[in-house]
């Protein structure tokens, strides 16, 4: 992952202290789903000029319950050559009497590498704290200096759920002379609003009495709801390298000249390795077999040096050397393309759950991750370089429908990724079943997935033989296994699809009636519990398309036939298809199921219609069937 300037907003230092924050002073609204109030959170920024600003922030944040401890946290991220200074932290108990007091001595200081990090300028200092009881209030304030301009954080009332705010400020205070371009992004959903004040090289931005969103079913990612304000100067510093933001074009100059061509020299070692691969073929041929190439003799190490972690490691590094992170491993497939005479594009993104886009009207640093596009005829191929096992032109569900920074010699340009329909990502399931007496079946399965389903089925390939066995029996736990073995795990990376097949026996399928027997239409299908809601007070959101297509053979035992078959079923929805169809042939019933599932962020008022739509296809997928002795 791209390292970024990640600060919390938190708030001034010198304003209140000496206050006290009894917990029965939080209104009941802001208690309502909450596990931590966020009771004062002022931030100050001062920038200087280009090559100084400063950070001032206080926080005071009650944790009403354990699971809130995590977003109480003291803890300061910082890279080397920071000064953090007036560092304070202040436990209350719940009535607001102090309990104890800390400072900058009493924080480990710690280097930022967590696991896949092997290289690293970012350190942090952090406080534990143990709280003896509940409810508990902590205020921890400090203060620090940067040169580096070109990260200035948006302002959001809060990133994750179960938190609310009674006030939360953002001061920005330029003195540098340079142009600090603002913008507010209100909330689609008049979940909270943001108050704008100024004067003149002061600007203020609040946001008061925010009820925390909790943690509901299909629920959007909080920034999809929220309002929150960006910054960004128009010139800055990055590690002593300055340039403008006054525009894309402007900006992707500055990049391509200070970021990318110092490290994308194709040195005679890269030569020598793109000629002995011999290339021919079309251009999607021979990206492929450069792409797999590259898969097969590097792997993933984030490396988080360079200029303020944005720079990659020098490609001929990346080939002597087997690893890279997403910055080095994407230059030096880039920089065999280049050898190779086919044009690729260094692409900046922001990887994650939700579809965080760049705003083609508003310039500023930002992404956490890099990709690589190469143009061709038939259309752009996309490349994920930090994988040795995704397949090629292949995006997982956390880089795909979302737009990208495609750096270029003359400025950048915004361009989207892809967006998988429901017939790419998909799993097709072919099963023959035999039914016995005795209530148990046995069969073999074919399965196979593509796009996002691809994506969650693909890492399989790296278990051993017992741990996939485990992974699917918990997975199918519809389904009393009494042997399960998965076989034949295939990752077709020349096609995106990750297939297996499957031999097992489940117990207790079917029920005894006299002499019949009843059994299920589907042996596997989802067992999700879905709820209707009559309060629902936001929109939930389906965040993938899927479609699913089962072929069930069930074969009957010896002196039975098959008496009772439901009718076929097609429901048609705005969220979705689904279908069930049964057909006879002897001693032999073939089911054929299909569900279709449309992505989408809906109104809360059609909540429990889409709730009602998967509880219909739950109960088709019930269906029984009957067979009896002859």
């Amino acid at each position: 992952m791209m390292k970024m300037f990640c600060i919390g907003a938190l708030t001034m230092a010198s304003i209140y202290y000496a206050q006290s924050y009894p917990v029965a002073s939080i209104p009941e609204n802001l208690k309502k789903n909450a596990n931590v109030v966020i009771r004062k959170d002022l931030t100050t920024i001062q920038i200087n000029k280009i090559d100084d600003i400063r950070y001032q922030y206080n926080k005071v944040t009650t944790v009403l319950n354990k699971d809130g401890d995590e977003k109480a946290v003291s803890y300061i991220p910082y890279e080397k050559g920071d000064q953090i200074s007036d560092v304070k932290v202040t436990v209350y108990d719940a009535a607001g009497k102090k309990i104890k007091s800390y400072s900058k001595s009493d924080f480990g200081d710690f280097a930022n590498n967590p696991t896949g990090i092997f290289y690293s300028d970012d350190r942090f200092m952090a406080l534990s704290y143990t709280p003896t009881s509940y409810p508990y209030t902590v205020e921890f304030s400090y203060q620090i200096s940067d040169e580096n301009t070109v990260f200035i954080p948006d302002f959001m009332p809060f990133s994750t759920v179960n938190t609310s705010v009674e006030e939360k400020q953002f001061r920005i205070i330029n003195n540098s002379g340079i142009e600090l371009r603002t913008r507010i992004y209100p909330s689609k959903y008049n979940y909270a609003s943001v108050t704008e004040s100024s004067n003149g090289a002061e600007k203020v931005y609040t946001y008061k009495n925010v009820q925390a969103i909790d943690d509901i079913f299909l629920l959007p990612q909080p920034d999809k709801i929220l309002p929150k304000v960006s910054f960004s100067l128009a010139r800055f510093n990055l590690e002593g390298k300055q340039g403008n933001i006054n525009s894309w074009k402007d900006f992707g100059a500055w990049y391509y000249n200070n970021i990318l061509q110092p490290v994308s020299v194709v040195s005679p070692a890269i030569k020598a390795e793109v000629a002995a691969l011999n290339l021919q073929g079309s251009t999607e041929e021979k990206v492929k077999k450069l792409y797999q190439y590259m898969q097969s003799k590097t792997r993933y190490i984030a490396v988080t040096l360079g200029i303020g972690g944005w720079q990659p490691m020098l490609a001929d590094e990346v080939s002597k050397k087997g690893y890279g992170d997403c910055k080095g491993l994407t230059n030096y497939m880039k920089t065999l393309l280049d050898e190779a005479g086919i044009p690729s594009y260094y692409c900046v993104i922001n990887s994650g759950s939700s579809q965080l886009l760049f705003d083609p009207e508003f310039p500023k640093m930002g992404g956490n991750h890099v990709i690589l596009m190469v143009p061709t005829e038939k259309g752009n191929i996309w490349l994920e370089n930090t994988s040795q096992q995704f397949a090629f032109n292949h995006l997982s569900s956390s880089t795909t429908d979302r737009n990208v920074l495609s750096i270029r010699k003359d400025g950048i340009e915004l361009i989207d990724t892809p967006v998988y329909s429901a017939e790419q990502n998909q799993e097709k399931q072919v099963l023959k079943i035999k039914l016995n007496e005795d209530n148990s079946i046995s069969g073999e399965g074919i399965f196979s997935f593509t796009g996002s389903q691809y994506d969650y089925n693909v890492a399989l390939g790296n278990l051993s033989p017992k741990e996939r066995n485990d992974v699917l029996k918990s997975r199918l736990d519809v389904l009393n296994f009494e042997k399960l073995e998965m076989k034949n795990f295939i990752n077709d990376r020349d096609n995106a699809v990750a297939r297996y097949d499957l031999d097992f026996k489940a117990n207790n399928y079917s029920k005894n009636a006299g002499s019949s027997i009843i059994f299920r239409a589907v042996p596997i299908f989802t067992n999700n519990i879905y709820k209707t809601d009559e309060n629902r007070e936001l929109p939930f959101e389906i965040r993938q398309s899927f479609k699913d297509d089962y072929e069930i053979s069930f074969v009957v035992p010896p002196a039975y036939k098959i008496d009772e078959v439901p009718e076929n079923v097609t429901i048609n929805s705005e969220f979705g298809t689904y279908t069930l169809n049964f057909v006879k042939s002897g001693d032999q019933l073939k089911v054929t199921r299909s569900i279709k599932v449309n992505k989408g962020i809906y109104p809360k008022e059609k909540y429990n219609d889409y709730i009602n739509f998967r509880k219909k296809t739950i109960n088709i997928d019930n269906s029984k069937i009957l067979i009896s002795k002859i």
